[in-house]
């Protein structure tokens, strides 16, 4: 029998693809032989917008800056866990404009507690929080010095995870939290090396595993609030299995943002505390 699930309002800082471009990401996950219709990708933008107020969440947004065109990914451009505020830092200078915004928003909201780090990261797009820790890829994007540095800052315990797999370069792509008080995830083993997929084993036994078929659909892009779970449409084969662990999945199309590298997760970074 599926455990009873509930539902705790979130709150999200989002930023409108006003200026999107797909051939600003990096990642293999870019379309390269055509450009993202800017039109759709905000239509879509505002849906999973609407998808969030719908299901009781708040929605913040942060101004987008023409020179920024992958601003929709916010959150590429920190972490807050306990109203503390661990900033990214981009490998390629041209994005740290991005962080430099992200950290002064936030702190024009009250968050006061803010750290710019001295090694690369990508913001939450490689960390993952859980109740008990902190799950932190490496591999791709992020250098496993930031780890640490992530651990002294938060005072939470950090797992670091090695990335294997060139298609999922971040951990956002190939992990998702499912329920952040009972440390429960889903994954896709294959995106791990062998030694970090036997860590998160051992540490979450009973994950949801998914298939490569729906981990390439973006489905573990995926936002939850403990019950409903936001995760684009297309990954289809994901529904059944959350629902029998008591989940609600709601579907988005995200489609032109996948064009850019990201999806549900990317476009939402969660302001807790």
């Amino acid at each position: 029998m599926a455990p009873a699930r509930r539902a705790t309002p979130r709150r999200y800082l989002m930023c409108p693809p006003v200026h999107f471009d797909a051939a600003c990401a990096a990642d293999p996950w870019t379309v390269r032989d055509g450009a993202a219709d800017a039109a759709l990708a905000l239509a879509q933008w505002e849906k999973l917008r609407e998808v969030y107020r719908s299901l009781g969440h708040t929605v913040e947004e942060l101004p987008p800056d023409p020179a920024l065109p992958g601003m929709v990914f916010t959150a590429n451009g920190a972490t807050v866990v306990d109203g503390r505020v661990f900033g990214a830092r981009f490998a390629d200078p041209r994005w740290e404009p991005e962080a430099e915004l992200h950290l002064e928003w936030l702190a024009a909201r009250g968050f006061s507690r803010l750290h710019m780090p001295v090694h690369i990261n990508e913001g939450e797009s490689d960390l993952a929080v859980t109740g008990s820790w902190l799950l932190a890829g490496h591999g791709f994007r992020t250098n496993p010095l930031a780890h640490g540095e992530a651990q002294e800052f938060f005072g939470r315990p950090v797992i670091s995870v090695q990335l294997a797999d060139r298609r999922f370069p971040r951990l956002g792509l190939a992990l998702a939290v499912l329920d952040d008080t009972a440390d429960e995830i889903a994954y896709y083993p294959p995106a791990f090396s062998p030694g970090s997929r036997e860590v998160l084993r051992q540490l979450f036994p009973d994950a949801l595993t998914v298939t490569e078929e729906d981990a390439a659909a973006f489905g573990l892009n995926a936002v939850s609030d403990g019950l409903h779970v936001v995760l684009p449409q297309t990954a289809t084969g994901l529904y059944g299995p959350l629902r029998e662990r008591g989940f609600e999945p709601v579907g988005v199309d995200l489609s032109e943002l996948h064009k850019g590298g990201g999806s549900v997760k990317c476009c939402s970074l969660e302001l807790r505390g």
